[in-house]
């Protein structure tokens, strides 16, 4: 089940992981609305580049589920759980 959860006023993509009973959030979505940055896509992905150069594997604490886009496509999206 997806669903989208606001927070001030901005959306953030999340996804109801019914296996391992738990939330995914769009690590994209909540970069925008913690940084405010103007492209948080960029932001992530220097961020992922700078953490892989220190020896930090995003894979256990990242995975990647297709989430629907603004243009109602669905795309491989990193996403955050709400419990490890």
């Amino acid at each position: 089940m997806s669903s989208l959860k606001i927070f001030e006023d901005k959306q953030v993509r999340s996804l109801w992981d019914e296996a391992q009973e738990r939330w995914c959030f769009s690590i994209v979505d909540v970069i925008a609305i913690l940084t405010e940055s103007l492209n948080p896509r960029k932001y992530w992905s220097v961020l992922k580049t700078r953490l892989k150069a220190e020896g930090i594997q995003l894979v256990t604490v990242c995975n990647q589920l297709k989430l629907k886009s603004s243009d109602g496509k669905f795309y491989k999206t990193d996403v955050a759980v709400t419990n490890l």
